[in-house]
């Protein structure tokens, strides 16, 4: 059974750092690429942050410079560092795993973070 479970979402104030984290088990996951996404109420979602088997990384405009996407393959996780908060990145944030040869593809349940003050 394949689980992606996030977390580390919360309330913070604007200009304060999150760090998520995506526990993935029952995948062979140093063979995936694994994404970010988000979702803020009445908004599609959006790719936030991607980094491949090989570790390059690609990021959405609105965070460049802000947050950072990493993976530790022994842990089986994947991170994201977000820094300089803004209310505008309030949203569900949710962990993908990917394989590009079979198409699989995989979803976390979400971790909900809240920028305000």
């Amino acid at each position: 059974q394949v689980q992606l479970v996030e977390s580390g979402g919360g309330l913070v104030q604007p200009g304060e750092s999150l760090r998520l984290s995506c526990v993935a088990s029952g995948i062979a996951f140093s063979v995936y690429n694994m994404g970010w996404y988000r979702q803020a109420p009445g908004k599609q979602r959006e790719l936030v942050a991607i980094i491949t088997i090989s570790g390059n990384t690609d990021y959405t405009d609105s965070v460049k410079g802000r947050f950072t996407v990493s993976r530790d393959n022994a842990k089986n996780t994947v991170f994201l560092q977000m820094n300089n908060l803004k209310p505008e990145d309030t949203a569900v944030y949710y962990c993908n795993a990917n394989h590009l040869a079979s198409g699989r593809t995989y979803w976390g349940q979400g971790t909900q973070v809240t920028v305000s003050s």
